[in-house]
C-alpha cells in the first residue's frame, strides 16, 4: 500500500501493527503449543514519577478484549516504580498489545507531566498549549489533549479541542499581519470576520512592541481583549522587562484591562518570572510537546495463578490500593481471579 503519510491508521494498531515483532511471534509461539491463552497478570509501572496520561486511549485500545484493568486515573501523581496499571487475563487477549500500551502511556505522561509543571509555575494563569507545530500530525491532538489532563486552559489544534471539547486558542498568526502590511489593519480585518472571538492582537511584527501595544489598544478600547508577545530570539526574546514595560504604559494609558499573553521558548522557570512582571497568559509549546516519555515497563507478575518475576523483581502481584478497577470483561473460565 501506498502511504502519502507514514503515520499508523487506527486498525494498524488495534490489528498488532506496531507491536515489536518479538510479540508476534512469540504468539505463533505459544499459539502452537497450545498457550496462547494461559491466564497472566501483567503490572506496569514508570522509571520515575510523575502524572499519568493515556490511560483513557489504553482502554480503548483494550475494548472488546477479556481482560480486567485496575489503573490509577489520568492526571494523578505516582511515585518511582509504583504500579500505576495491573492487566488480567488470557496473555493473547492483550500481549500483542505491549509495545502500544508502554508508548500510549509514556508518551501521554510525559505531556501531562510538562503541562502540570506550567502550571504550577503560572500560579494559576491561563496556560495553553501551542506545541501543535513541534510534532507529527498523527499525534498532535493527542499532545494537546494530554496537557489539558495536566492542567493546561487551552489548545491551540482543532482536533485537539475536538477531543477535550473546548473551542481551540488562538487569534493571528504574522503571516496575516504580514501579508496585510499594519497590525491595525490586520486586526481590523481578523475583528470583522470573527467579531465572536476574544480579540488578541500580535504586536511584535513591525514596530517596538510597547507602542504598538497601545495604538492596537487605542483602536479597539474595550473591545481588545489581549495583545500577544512573542517576539523572536534575535530581538531578545520575551522578556520581564518587556512585559513590565508593556503593561505598564497600557495601564497609563487606560487600558490596565487588556492581557499580557507570552508565548516563544517558555517553560516553568520563565512562566514563574513572566507571571511576576506581569503576563497573564502563557502560551507553551516545546516545553510541552518536546518533554521527554516517561519510561514504563510491563512484567508478568503471576502465571496460571502461580505467582513469578524475572530475576531482580519481586514475584506476585504489588500491592497498590490507589488502584481501582477501570475496565472488566474477564469471563470466569478466563482462569483468572480478582487480584
Amino acid at each position: 500500500m501506498k502511504r502519502r503519510l507514514f503515520s499508523a491508521t487506527e486498525e494498524e494498531i488495534i490489528n498488532g501493527e506496531t507491536a515489536d515483532v518479538y510479540f508476534e511471534r512469540t504468539y505463533k509461539v505459544l499459539e502452537s503449543i497450545g498457550e496462547l491463552d494461559t491466564p497472566v497478570i501483567g503490572e506496569i509501572f514508570a522509571r520515575r514519577g510523575a502524572y499519568l496520561g493515556g490511560v483513557r486511549e489504553a482502554l480503548n485500545l483494550f475494548e472488546g478484549r477479556k481482560i480486567r484493568v485496575y489503573s490509577l486515573e489520568e492526571g494523578e501523581p505516582f511515585k518511582e516504580k509504583e504500579v500505576i496499571m495491573r492487566i488480567e487475563g488470557p496473555y493473547g487477549e492483550f500481549g500483542i498489545y505491549e509495545t502500544a500500551i508502554l508508548g500510549i502511556l509514556a508518551s501521554s505522561t510525559g505531556w501531562v507531566t510538562a503541562a502540570r509543571e506550567c502550571k504550577e509555575a503560572s500560579n494559576g494563569k491561563p496556560v495553553l498549549s501551542f506545541g501543535a507545530r513541534h510534532l507529527h500530525p498523527a499525534i498532535a491532538s493527542v499532545m494537546d489533549r494530554a496537557a489539558i489532563i495536566g492542567g493546561a486552559d487551552g489548545v491551540s489544534s482543532i482536533l485537539g479541542g475536538e477531543l477535550v471539547g473546548i473551542i481551540p486558542s488562538g487569534t493571528m498568526p504574522h503571516s496575516l499581519i504580514l501579508i496585510i502590511g499594519d497590525t491595525v489593519e490586520a486586526a481590523r480585518a481578523f475583528h470583522m470576520v470573527h467579531p465572536e472571538i476574544s480579540l488578541i492582537v500580535l504586536v511584535d511584527t513591525f514596530r517596538d512592541e510597547a507602542e504598538e501595544a497601545i495604538r492596537v489598544a487605542r483602536e479597539f478600547g474595550r473591545s481588545l481583549y489581549g495583545i500577544r508577545l512573542d517576539t523572536p530570539g534575535e530581538r531578545g526574546g520575551v522578556t520581564p522587562e518587556l512585559v513590565y514595560e508593556v503593561k505598564a504604559r497600557l495601564t497609563q494609558e487606560g487600558f490596565g484591562h487588556v492581557k499580557i499573553v507570552v508565548s516563544g521558548g517558555l517553560n516553568p522557570d520563565r512562566i514563574k518570572l513572566l507571571s511576576e512582571a506581569g503576563a497573564d497568559i502563557f502560551g507553551v509549546g516545546s516545553y510541552i510537546s518536546g518533554a521527554s516519555p516517561i519510561d514504563m515497563t510491563l512484567d508478568l507478575k503471576v502465571v496460571r495463578g502461580k505467582p513469578t518475576a524475572k530475576r531482580g523483581r519481586i514475584p506476585g502481584i504489588t500491592p497498590n490500593q490507589r488502584l481501582k478497577l477501570v475496565y472488566d470483561n474477564l469471563v470466569p473460565e478466563a482462569g483468572v481471579e480478582p487480584a
